[in-house]
């Protein structure tokens, strides 16, 4: 018998800032808290740590009704700048365990980010929500990355 298929989704994103600066903003603590799983805007996460290195873990607690929701995994990939693949649960929500790549493809003067999420084969009432989630936050690094000085 062969084993379900896990639902996968695809988000693109242009960005006028480099590879470098992009790829950057996913391992840089300082940086992804301001929009990597912020869901009020102008409001930085209340805890990020990045352990940047493949076998490394993260962890990313957004506060959303006095309570922290973390976001963890485990840094599969790391190709600076062109690739990272990690993985990704929600222990508050589910015990899954998904699969995140990512792939920054540099062009003219910016970049364009490839986002692809593997889901569990039990994930497709998530495709939609989970689509547009990461749509969000890949504007909001866009613009944070516009207004954030360089460094």
């Amino acid at each position: 018998m062969t084993p379900p298929r896990p639902v996968t989704l695809t988000v693109t994103h242009r960005f006028k800032a480099s590879a470098e600066r992009v790829f950057d903003a996913w391992l840089d603590p300082a940086k992804a808290r301001h929009w990597l799983f912020v869901t009020r805007p102008n409001t930085p996460l209340a805890r990020a740590e990045v352990d940047a290195r493949v076998g490394g873990r993260f962890c990313f607690a957004d506060l959303r009704e006095g309570e922290e929701v973390e976001h963890r995994g485990v840094f599969l990939e790391l190709d600076r700048p062109r690739r990272l693949v990690l993985t990704l649960s929600v222990p508050k929500y589910s015990a899954n365990v998904d699969r995140v790549t990512v792939e920054i493809a540099p062009q003219d003067t910016g970049c364009v980010l490839t986002l692809t999420h593997e889901l569990g084969p039990e994930g497709e009432p998530w495709r939609e929500r989970a689509t547009q989630g990461w749509a969000q936050l890949l504007d909001l690094l866009g613009t944070w990355l516009d207004t954030a000085p360089h460094g």
